[in-house]
């Protein structure tokens, strides 16, 4: 079978593709740690972390294919990583996304904490540990194929389903979810978020059709996000409390730092309206992996009552030719008038 752009294809073996992901998420930490060490812009920390998180769910992701101790090392690296990255993003996030009006004194002790964050950041992305990590996934990646005869769009199908299936019953009754059920639904959408994205080129050849797999995914980046914004809030409180300690005994925060303490607890029914849209546009997408042949995306099934209702108008029309819509309805193949496959 020929391989599709991303190289790989429903007939690569599970290992093989891991080490295709690994290999393409590696040169991401490469490039972005490079601008990390070298400039202040927050891309370079943020993609990094980003790099470093996309390893660790590919890793489990793969885990019943391809495990053992110098994977879970791997994985262990990569999230040590991430975590000393994790304080210089989640400053910048809440400086710059969380609250809307940040006092001229929090922005000072802000600027003094954001730059121990990021030496905090650079020195474990510059030093000896992070050489070996970078290493090992490099003897990893060139590691042979282990001669398997089993086939990614069958994990990816196995896998997919029970991501798929345990997502929506963390979300079962979204509404009356607590703070820490709300976690575990963000964390489970996050992994099959990553799953779904990883494992897209397993479908892309017929009978399957690349293009259904963008509003799946779309759909989980956004419910992710919704839900994200909820997370928001807890991470704020960490960030107040490191800008507390932070601040000098002559710059008296404890009044500005309440009132940001408020900006952030703000919006809370707004953001639970946005998760809850964003929970009815997911579980309205078709799982790709799954959906019949013939069946047809929202986009198209729009464009095709368009059309319809142009051809009922006859303005499209030869002279002579039947107005007669129902008749032509019933003419029609069968799976042009199928609606409901991307739903299964």
């Amino acid at each position: 079978m020929a391989q599709p752009a991303t190289g790989l294809a429903a007939d690569t073996a599970p290992d093989v593709a891991l080490r295709h992901i690994v290999r393409e998420c590696h040169a991401d930490l490469l490039k972005y740690r490079a601008v990390a060490l070298q400039s202040r812009r927050p891309v370079g920390i943020h993609q990094t972390r980003v790099a470093l998180r996309r390893l660790r769910a590919a890793f489990g992701l793969f885990r019943s294919a391809v495990d053992g101790p110098v994977v879970r090392a791997l994985s262990a690296e990569a999230k040590w990583l991430a975590g000393e990255c994790a304080p210089a993003r989640d400053l910048h996030v809440f400086l710059n996304e969380t609250v809307p009006d940040v006092p001229p004194l929090v922005k000072r002790i802000a600027n003094r904490l954001a730059k121990a964050h990021l030496e905090r950041a650079r020195t474990a992305l510059s030093g000896a540990r992070f050489e070996g990590f970078h290493r090992q996934l490099e003897a990893f990646i060139a590691l042979p194929p282990a001669g398997t005869h089993e086939r990614l769009d069958e994990f990816a199908r196995a896998v997919l389903d029970k991501r798929h299936n345990k997502t929506v019953q963390r979300g079962h009754k979204l509404g009356s979810l607590n703070e820490r059920r709300l976690h575990r639904l963000r964390i489970a959408i996050k992994k099959l978020r990553y799953a779904a994205a990883f494992l897209q080129p397993a479908f892309a050849s017929p009978p399957f059709a690349s293009r259904r797999a963008k509003p799946y995914i779309e759909a989980t980046v956004r419910l992710q996000g919704a839900l994200g914004t909820l997370n928001d809030r807890a991470v704020a409180a960490h960030v107040l409390a490191d800008l507390a300690t932070a601040a000098r005994p002559t710059e008296d925060v404890k009044q500005p730092l309440k009132a940001l303490a408020k900006q952030a607890a703000a919006g809370g029914k707004r953001r639970r309206r946005k998760v809850e849209r964003a929970w009815q546009e997911f579980r309205k997408a078709g799982r790709f992996w799954r959906v019949e042949v013939g069946a047809k995306t929202k986009d198209e099934r729009h464009a095709e009552r368009g059309r319809a209702a142009h051809s009922c108008n006859g303005t499209d029309r030869l002279p002579g030719q039947r107005q007669d819509h129902a008749l032509e309805q019933a003419a029609a193949p069968a799976g042009a008038r199928r609606h409901g496959g991307d739903h299964q």
